[in-house]
């Protein structure tokens, strides 16, 4: 059986991931609200750790850090008022590190993100955070179609189960797995881990 290909690969181009000193990092959604109650993403902890992990390798290089949190109002999970919308000790910003506050899963669609980019003079973004399936995959997609370059650290990202039409449950390892291969096709080059990305 023939090993299946990416578009990319079916195109002849490489897919070198993204070099830290040369891009923005955006990590999406690192919010207490993945952590615990009916949002609790499987692999949360771990996921959580190697976020922090990349962001302690970006900061040593001088990368360009922003973080995207979503705001869902008063009452919800993602209420940034409260400490379950707040992001995780683990990841918080530190100093003049920015934070874009989105209403929707693609963290371009009615923020500022794309002008904060531009103004960093920055195509090259490596991506983490929650969910893989969801804001992630929304906000590489859209990139894309803007114009950006994206690496995705594929540790530094969770989902969690869901159901199937037909009664049947998708697991969430097998969720973030796919989602992430639909991303490697032809949006992101995926990489493991924060030490397998080139400074």
């Amino acid at each position: 059986m023939t090993r299946p290909k990416t578009l990319v690969q079916l195109a002849g181009r490489e897919a070198a991931p993204c070099r830290l000193g040369e891009s923005a990092l955006v990590m999406i959604d690192c919010q207490n609200t993945y952590t615990t109650g009916v949002m609790r993403l499987s692999g949360i902890e771990a996921a959580l750790e190697e976020a922090a992990r990349l962001l302690a390798r970006a900061r040593g290089a001088g990368t360009p850090i922003i973080h995207v949190v979503h705001d869902g109002g008063p009452g919800s999970a993602y209420d940034l008022r409260e400490e379950i919308g707040r992001i995780a000790e683990a990841v918080a910003p530190l100093g003049e590190e920015a934070t874009v506050v989105k209403t929707l899963p693609n963290a371009f669609a009615k923020t500022d993100l794309h002008e904060r980019l531009q103004a960093l003079g920055k195509t090259d973004l490596i991506v983490a955070g929650f969910m893989t399936h969801m804001c992630v995959s929304s906000t590489v997609r859209a990139g894309f179609d803007l114009g950006y370059r994206s690496t995705v650290v594929g540790a530094a990202a969770a989902t969690r189960d869901l159901p199937t039409a037909a009664g049947g449950i998708v697991p969430a390892e097998s969720l973030h797995d796919a989602s992430l291969a639909g991303l490697a096709d032809l949006f992101a080059v995926v990489v493991d881990k924060a030490s397998d990305l080139p400074a």
